[in-house]
């Protein structure tokens, strides 16, 4: 009960925080319907990272208050349940929650960067639906931000439904596994066969077919709220339906990232804190990679190679166990290589102009 209570605590302070956040965010500092410019961008970017970095101290210092352990008893049903890579026998209580903080907070900053990393390749698929449907660059920053609340409130299910069988069921990690292996594979195909430009067909997307069976459709492009009154009918807008397929993304998008966090960790707690506090900067990242999104020509595959080793990693997990430490490396090891490598592809074409 006591840690019932805690983890209720945590989480409505969590989730108070973030929603004042990005409160503060859409109204007081940017109440103008605008573009974020690279400089904004880059501030609020900069920002949420700060703050994420800010939460690992947090849990670094005082991640065992997240569920009230403070027993080496309460410390080890922990350990075991979620299976932490560590071993905690022989150490004094204070030695013993020093242990589990540390790997509570690498396990939630290897979280971050897995979740953060591929959102840059949620964000590109969000410039192609702006593209597709022709969506002023003024009303970006309301679509992504009811988009991003959205997402909170999806992530937050799928990740407490996902442990909830992974609890029950140890082997759903394979399935997960696999599929992580599957979509690295295809992510790798679609880098390697990459040439064509790619468009949404606005007229034969699910989504805007979906809408239009069961909702009325004003197809104003002019229009700048998501919902309209009009001959006494309520009428739905352009901008709630490139919402509604944002918020289908994610959920597709989710189905890769949350299961690769889960290869850091099974605690769904920190999983949570990772994919949130990486989905709160896919606003600013959005704006941020609008300008740069050419510029790291490897970020694909190397974001393939990252989600075929967390695969790896999940499927070998009853067999090998691969510590907190050494995936933080790899993972961010693979996304610096490609990055360099993207780096180096862009000078040698620059010298060649």
């Amino acid at each position: 009960m006591h840690s019932n209570l805690n983890e209720i605590f945590f989480s409505a302070s969590f989730l108070l925080f973030i929603t004042l956040m990005l409160f503060i965010d859409l109204g007081i500092f940017q109440k103008k319907h605008h573009a974020l410019s690279f400089r904004e961008a880059l501030g609020w970017t900069l920002l949420w990272i700060g703050i994420s970095v800010g939460f690992y101290f947090l849990i670094r210092f005082h991640g065992n208050l997240i569920h009230g352990t403070d027993t080496l008893a309460e410390l080890q049903q922990r350990i075991d349940l979620y299976n932490h890579p560590i071993k905690i026998t022989g150490l004094s209580l204070e030695a013993a929650i020093s242990k589990y903080n540390i790997n509570l907070s690498l396990e939630y900053l290897t979280g971050y960067l897995i979740e953060y990393s591929l959102s840059v390749d949620n964000v590109f698929v969000i410039v192609l639906i702006f593209l597709s449907f022709s969506i002023e660059p003024k009303h970006f920053k309301r679509i992504l931000f009811w988009g991003i609340l959205g997402a909170v409130i999806m992530r937050f299910v799928f990740i407490f439904a996902a442990s909830a069988l992974i609890q029950r069921f140890a082997w759903f990690l394979y399935i997960f596994g696999g599929m992580l292996l599957v979509i690295g594979g295809k992510m790798a195909w679609e880098f390697i066969s990459a040439g064509k430009e790619e468009r949404i067909d606005t007229e034969k997307h699910p989504i805007v077919k979906l809408i239009s069976r069961y909702f009325n459709v004003l197809h104003d492009e002019h229009a700048e709220v998501f919902f309209v009154k009009k001959d006494k009918k309520l009428w739905v807008t352009p901008l709630f339906i490139v919402l509604m397929i944002i918020e289908f993304t994610d959920v597709l998008f989710a189905v890769d990232s949350v299961p690769a966090v889960f290869s850091v960790t099974q605690d769904p707690y920190i999983v949570f804190f990772s994919n949130i506090f990486a989905i709160l900067g896919l606003r600013s990242l959005f704006f941020l990679v609008m300008d740069v999104m050419n510029r790291f020509h490897y970020l694909k595959m190397g974001l393939a190679v990252l989600l075929t080793f967390v695969g790896v990693k999940m499927l070998l997990h009853d067999f090998y166990k691969i510590s907190t430490n050494y995936s933080l490396i790899a993972i961010a090891s693979i996304l610096l290589i490609s990055i360099i490598a993207s780096m180096i592809r862009n000078a040698r074409r620059n010298s060649k102009v």
